[in-house]
């Protein structure tokens, strides 16, 4: 529809069809995708992670393809099978959400931050106020800085459909 023909406010009349594939990124230790995917119930949206199972994530290398008596090599190895998903993840994707927990330093959240921006991905960062000076760069770089799972699915309803909250 040409940019001539939409009217602020006259959502309902003017609707696309728009399908987004968000990639969730980060912390593994709540439930936070859980509740994203919950409330994003009935919304033409499709969305991916990387293996949440911290143990599975970790030995994945190794359970593939073979033990390492060095830790460095074990890690190594189990890292660069997750970069497989996470960078066909974050490279089909329309959003990339990416949680910073409160419990955990999360540098591999740091660096899919930073590759979404990279390649030009909408990125929206959630962390708690607490976080906010030590990810400043990362919340520059994003489109949308939020504290919780209810405001993500906002976004996604207003990017979807142009609806506010009630």
């Amino acid at each position: 529809m040409p940019a001539d023909k939409l009217v602020c406010g006259d959502v309902a009349q003017n609707k696309e069809i728009i399908m987004l594939k968000v990639y969730l990124s980060g912390e593994i230790h709540t439930d936070w995708r859980d509740q994203i995917i919950a409330g994003a119930s009935g919304l033409d949206v499709e969305f991916s992670a990387p293996v949440t199972d911290h143990a599975a994530s970790d030995d994945c290398g190794v359970a593939i393809m073979g033990d390492e008596p060095n830790k460095f090599w074990h890690d190594n190895k189990g890292a660069k099978l997750n970069a497989i998903r996470t960078r066909k993840g974050i490279a089909d994707a329309d959003i990339v959400v990416v949680r910073f927990g409160e419990k955990y330093k999360q540098w591999n959240a740091a660096f899919d931050a930073g590759y979404a921006a990279a390649l030009g991905k909408s990125l929206i960062v959630m962390h708690g106020a607490d976080h906010q000076h030590a990810l400043k760069e990362v919340d520059a770089a994003a489109l949308a800085v939020t504290e919780t799972p209810d405001q993500i699915v906002e976004i996604l309803r207003y990017v979807l459909d142009g609806s506010l909250p009630a």
